[in-house]
């Protein structure tokens, strides 16, 4: 199947029409640029549960999941009510409510911080995050891993894609002050931060837009002990993992950083507002204006949005339902996730077809790639990319949506049944049987 195949573009019309629409005002017809792919995306008219539903009436199990964040699924009930209630009895007053004060205690207690403080976003809290860090090192330098994503920060929006090398958006200035160190290799990683001395390290403990790539223990644990060693902060982005295993993946893996910085689900998924810092009180309180009154005293983070209320109360229903359901939150997820990347290897394995399985609990990585990836590199420089397209319109047409079609990815919730993840498995499992023009890579 091409993009553009007839099947798609004859049962999408109305998505076609909007597109075209919105190409005369929106530059490249849509809001974000990962949720394009040729000839034109569908546009969603509904979501409940792990469903949504186009403009024309088509229907798809959803693996996107709000940009990973939907724990919960779509439209989950105590989320909802909170959000219903919470808008009747003001979305935003622009004072300061209970709510911030019951969501802060509520993150700290999941993370086990000693302070925290809302954002507006993820991309917010990363930009904070590294200014507190300057601020609390005095250094200028910050660092962070090749293929990791923490938002559209100039400081922070390098060595995103590959190849690393290439500005990874028009308009951005070369900036030395960035350090970048390769992901789960701790001897280069090492090399560079002792020349380097920057103030902090920001690191996801899963490569998310990389293809789901965890970090390997030893890594993580071996820059725990450099940052020790040369006065460096670490920084966990959990944006994307903080909701995905009780206490983050700083719990799994048992590294505890200085600072951590969080969004999506911690908003309650949807909404706005979803972002925040919590972490280590001796740094955080840097960002204390009461007992720095004064401006040039203190690290600044603010804004007309943080910590309104709606956003406030639906992320602390979000940490209470975790908290709530914790055993049969995680034991059907990471189940389910953990039954699928099994699954899909069985699939490459009995069709003697090379690609690879990553991910951990109800995150999941498939990668058409010549070797196992372990970083960014690895996943993207023998990356297949028009086997990629193929199989995610071979996947559309089975119901199953997810993004982007070049780097497979799949995100569970507790809507997704076991009957939706095996659907996952039968999907591969039809793409190479069914020719699609695969042919198997190993000898």
């Amino acid at each position: 199947m091409a993009m553009g195949d007839p099947s798609y573009t004859s049962r999408t019309p109305r998505s076609r029409e909007l597109f075209e629409r919105a190409r005369k005002v929106i530059p490249g017809g849509t809001s974000y640029s990962n949720r394009f792919f040729p000839p034109y995306p569908f546009y969603v008219s509904r979501a409940r549960g792990s469903h949504i539903w186009d403009v024309d009436g088509n229907e798809y199990v959803d693996y996107w999941m709000v940009h990973w964040g939907a724990v919960f699924g779509h439209a989950y009930p105590p989320i909802v009510r909170a959000a219903v209630e919470q808008v009747e009895e003001g979305a935003h007053t622009g004072w300061s409510t209970e709510w911030e004060v019951k969501w802060a205690e509520a993150v700290g207690g999941w993370f086990e911080a000693e302070r925290v403080k809302p954002a507006n976003s993820g991309t917010e809290a990363n930009m904070y995050a590294v200014r507190l860090a300057q601020a609390f090192t005095g250094r200028k330098k910050v660092a962070k891993v090749e293929g990791g994503w923490h938002g559209g920060f100039d400081r922070l929006q390098k060595a995103v894609s590959y190849p690393y090398d290439k500005p990874a958006s028009l308009g951005l200035q070369r900036d030395r002050a960035t350090v970048v160190i390769p992901f789960n290799d701790l001897d280069g990683a090492a090399k560079i931060l002792k020349k380097e001395r920057p103030a902090c390290v920001l690191i996801e403990p899963m490569l998310g837009a990389a293809g789901a790539i965890p970090a390997e223990p030893e890594f993580l644990k071996g820059l725990r002990e450099l940052c020790d060693g040369e006065g460096m902060l670490l920084i966990f982005d959990e944006v994307i993992t903080g909701p995905r295993h009780p206490g983050g993946l700083q719990k799994l893996y048992g590294v505890k950083p200085d600072l951590t910085t969080l969004g999506k689900g911690f908003g309650g998924q949807y909404f706005a507002g979803a972002g925040g810092i919590c972490g280590r009180a001796e740094v955080m309180d840097l960002l204390n204006h009461v007992e720095r009154p004064k401006f040039w005293q203190r690290s600044f983070l603010g804004g007309t949005f943080v910590g309104n209320p709606l956003s406030m109360r639906v992320g602390y229903t979000f940490v209470r339902e975790l908290e709530a359901r914790k055993d049969v939150v995680y034991g059907h997820i990471d189940g389910l996730g953990e039954g699928v990347r099994r699954g899909l290897r069985e699939v490459l394995e009995d069709h003697n077809f090379e690609a690879y399985v990553t991910g951990l609990g109800s995150l999941i990585g498939l990668h058409f790639t010549k070797e196992m990836p372990r970083d960014g590199r690895t996943a993207a420089r023998t990356k297949d990319v028009k086997l990629c397209q193929r199989f995610f319109l071979h996947m559309l047409e089975r119901g199953i949506a997810y993004l982007t079609p070049t780097s497979i990815h799949f995100a569970i919730s507790t809507a997704h049944t076991k009957e939706e993840a095996e659907g996952l498995v039968m999907g591969l499992e039809a793409f190479l049987s069914g020719g699609e023009g695969v042919a198997p890579a190993r000898p």
